[in-house]
């Protein structure tokens, strides 16, 4: 069970201001790994203002914020909104095929029993939480995140003194290509008139093809396309670097993606900025990064509560056969906080399967830095920054690391999913943030990739040493070594039913 983080929402938000103004606030505001690897838990009097829509959005977008879920309370809302979509759920019609067992549907009595024991669903009265974190909404206004970074956080009213000129702009992906989101954007064009800047490519993705039959039907759909947006199917597309409308080196985008990592939705020459969707139509129509109407900047309403912690000793444990006892390498340091899986492993190789692993390990980190692959002699440790492999959950990330011959990544911490991948094919990963601070501390004239100095591990101690240093690290359970012995979940699956087989 992760640890839970309770992020208390008050106050009500400003017209215009929506849920991806709420989740690139809590992203930007709080950006130093305050909820990384936790379940956050939503809460406050603000809540009962969300829709399900903006709850949707800032649920989806805990992800790129470091945590592992975002849970909204079972309230009247949701209840609401679960009752409006029984007639689509239960039609004979509906398309597809479904088991008698699937649970892709439900009734109006599975939500009356569901209501019913809704206290199953709620902390506890006297629930200890890791940390608890606050934001005013009524302080909220606009913002945009990037460029090329979720936790980099602008206000409108800043980027609108900047000007910022576009060539691309996109409305689509999981996060916000719902009914609401087109229907938000084509407000924006009916009010503000106007076709799409010239020099401006609009993409238009609705999320289902059931979202788009409905935007259709209220006309929502048709002014997008008279003001010029380009139609591409329900999908991903070009947030995870596919199909068409990928932006070109040295483009500016403004997307209402969920992510804008360098490289990711084209060319690693190019900038991305992830804004609402009334944003990406206003900036489209204007063709520059712009509100579609004016804000007054304030300062966030914000506060942070956190019980004290007390460090572990370091402890030694046994080391199992075949599992590695110690390392010794040289450093390769890469200096980046937030570094994700687009970045390690790029994601026009990801849906590749015909990738031979030398092939994998000769473009780790190509989309970071392509010098890496120069720098990198046999048997380097690598080490990076805080929450080291965020993002996409792509095993590939950890495995063309493991075929390149690194023995480990050291990082100040880890997204919790990339560690899980990490093990479950056999690779080791841990945590030693007062090694970062000390590369930080004295290496000279750090670049993207920085040749750092000589380091023993030692895994039975759990301490490393560099520069005539020791730190400690957390050791590597019998699990994790389990793992690293059998190389991976899978081959360790695989050995067990062997042996239960005889």
């Amino acid at each position: 069970v992760p640890p839970i983080a309770k992020v208390v929402l008050k106050g009500k938000l400003s017209p215009g201001v929506v849920g991806k103004d709420v989740i690139i606030a809590l992203c930007g505001l709080f950006n130093k790994d305050e909820v990384l690897n936790h379940a956050v838990e939503f809460v406050g009097d603000a809540i009962a203002n969300l829709p399900v829509s903006a709850r949707m959005t800032i649920a989806n977008m805990t992800t790129e914020w470091g945590a592992l879920a975002g849970v909204f309370p079972f309230d009247e809302i949701t209840v609401d909104y679960l009752r409006s979509r029984v007639p689509e759920l239960t039609s004979p019609n509906r398309p597809g095929r479904r088991g008698s067992k699937s649970r892709s549907g439900y009734t109006n009595a599975d939500i009356d029993a569901w209501w019913k024991n809704r206290s199953e669903l709620s902390a506890d009265p006297d629930a200890q939480y890791a940390i608890e974190l606050e934001l005013d909404l009524a302080t909220v206004v606009p913002h945009v995140s990037g460029p090329n970074e979720v936790k980099t956080m602008v206000s409108l009213p800043e980027m609108e003194r900047k000007r910022v000129p576009i060539q691309k702009a996109y409305l689509l992906s999981c996060v916000n290509a719902r009914f609401e989101d087109l229907h938000d954007a084509a407000e924006v064009i009916r009010t503000r008139g106007g076709r799409v800047a010239d020099g401006v490519e609009f993409y238009l993705a609705p999320a289902s093809a059931e979202v788009q039959a409905r935007s259709e039907s209220n006309g929502d759909w048709q002014t997008l396309l008279g003001a010029g947006a380009i139609a591409l199917p329900p999908g991903c597309g070009a947030c995870i670097g596919l199909g068409r409308g990928l932006v070109q080196k040295g483009e500016t985008a403004i997307s209402a993606t969920n992510r804008n990592f360098k490289g990711r939705m084209g060319d690693r020459d190019a900038y991305v900025y992830l804004a609402s969707p009334a944003v990406v139509a206003a900036s489209a129509l204007a063709g520059f990064i712009c509100a579609p109407k004016n804000f007054a900047e304030r300062p966030a309403g914000t506060a942070t509560r956190r019980p004290e912690k007390k460090p572990k000793p370091a402890e030694s444990v046994q080391i199992m056969e075949g599992s590695p006892s110690s390392v010794r390498g040289r450093i390769l340091f890469i200096d980046k906080d937030n570094l994700n899986t687009d970045g390690i492993y790029a994601s026009k190789h990801t849906y590749r399967d015909d990738m031979t692993p030398e092939q994998m390990a000769a473009v780790t980190f190509e989309n970071y830095d392509p010098n890496f692959n120069t720098l990198y002699q046999k048997g380097d440790v690598v080490v990076g920054g805080l929450n080291f492999g965020s993002g996409s959950s792509r095993e590939q990330a950890a495995t063309a690391l493991k075929y390149k011959g690194i023995p480990c990544v050291i990082a100040g911490s880890f997204s919790e999913t990339y560690k899980r991948n990490a093990f479950n094919n056999g690779f080791v990963v841990f945590e030693c943030p007062q090694l970062v601070t000390h590369l930080r501390a004295t290496l000279k004239d750090p670049a993207p990739t920085t040749v750092g100095p000589e380091i023993t591990i030692d895994y039975a101690k759990s301490i490393l040493s560099v520069d005539g240093k020791s730190f400690s690290f957390p050791q590597l359970s019998p699990a994790a070594q389990e793992l690293i012995v059998a190389g991976g979940a899978e081959n360790l699956v695989a050995s067990r039913l062997r042996a239960n087989a005889q």
